[in-house]
């Protein structure tokens, strides 16, 4: 992709920081109005929705200009709903794993949590009151995301196609979360179970009703449009796999996670699904869900799951969906193809 074309995508995405940043605004004026902790739930919302890499916009804007699309302004506000539903999703996400820290910092929960038991609340009482912070600033980023589209100024058949692509990502998204949900309770899922749960979770949202959006936006026919969600959605269960990966073999400093996160809370993803399948699973078992987890034994645990070649068989998932991802850039314009292409090796890079 050439530099001015990198440049051009730099600065709308700034544009998306602007609309947020307005958003917030707004919403935290409101917030005083009605006093108590609603001004602070606003700040540490806000603060939740900043330091991401902008994936979802970037998939709009990448589509939108790509395709010709010249109203800059409209596919901003289309980019910023995304990334506001991811906010939100995010939030509740914490919510159901149980985690107070996100990117290193602590999280709305963690920030709840943390000023309850500063002003003197026991903790699992602080605890309470983060959870609920939580879900309350995620319904509230949830409730807001739709208008950024209804803002955009498109009208008519456009207009509604948008809202359906965005209300199927969120009833995908909560599909997903809930199979997420009940696939930690049953018995152990196979790879392919935990996949398209993983396609549901993130995939949609992420990368296919954006790339989609974008196109649609730009009124690109629907071979287009069918390619990209194709492609979306490949490469979004590739996005995933990775960070499955990187969620157990990654650097807590990239991720903003820590690496035993994962391995204390047992999550079951395509590693230890296909690790389930092999017999290292008695050596693996005993440990996997264990919260007081030490980083020594979960060394071992990541020997075992390379050992018992889950690492390389999540690796092989990645470089399969990747390549099934490449296939439909045949199909798309060879502007959008190139730099759709980038893209791919940059999220696939992510777990060398």
């Amino acid at each position: 992709m050439s530099e001015e074309a990198t440049t051009v995508a730099q600065n709308d995405l700034e544009l998306v920081d602007h609309c947020l940043e307005r958003f917030f605004s707004v919403s935290s004026a409101r917030a005083e109005r009605y006093g108590g902790p609603n001004p602070e739930l606003w700040r540490v919302l806000r603060r939740a929705s900043m330091g991401g890499k902008r994936f979802r916009p970037r998939m709009v804007l990448t589509a939108y200009t790509a395709l010709g699309g010249t109203d800059t302004a409209a596919a901003v506000q289309v980019g910023a709903a995304y990334e506001l539903l991811h906010t939100a999703l995010v939030v509740h996400d914490d919510v159901i794993d149980r985690d107070w820290s996100r990117r290193g910092q602590p999280n709305v929960a963690g920030s709840f949590r943390d000023t309850g038991t500063t002003g003197g609340l026991p903790l699992p009482t602080a605890e309470h009151r983060g959870t609920s912070a939580a879900v309350i600033a995620g319904d509230l980023a949830l409730a807001a995301a739709p208008r950024f589209i209804e803002a955009s100024g498109v009208t008519g058949e456009r207009r509604a196609r948008l809202l359906d692509i965005f209300d199927e990502a969120v009833f995908a998204s909560a599909a997903g979360e809930m199979a997420d949900v009940d696939l930690a309770l049953g018995p152990m899922p196979t790879v392919d179970e935990v996949l398209a749960m993983e396609r549901a979770k993130t995939s949609v949202y992420s990368f296919e009703a954006p790339l989609q959006s974008g196109a649609v936006l730009a009124g690109a026919p629907e071979p287009v449009i069918a390619a990209l969600g194709a492609f979306g959605r490949e490469i979004g269960i590739a996005y995933q796999v990775v960070d499955d990966l990187l969620g157990v073999f990654g650097a807590e400093a990239e991720t903003g996670k820590t690496v035993l996160g994962d391995l204390r809370e047992g999550k079951r993803t395509v590693l230890i699904a296909h690790a389930a399948s092999t017999d290292c699973w008695p050596e693996l078992s005993q440990h996997l869900g264990d919260p007081g987890l030490t980083e020594e034994r979960a060394a071992e645990l990541r020997a075992t799951l390379v050992s018992c070649g889950a690492k390389s068989a999540a690796e092989q998932r990645v470089a399969e969906h990747t390549a099934l991802a490449r296939a439909e850039l045949a199909g798309l314009p060879y502007d959008l193809a190139d730099r759709l292409e980038c893209i791919v090796t940059e999220l696939v890079e992510r777990a060398r």
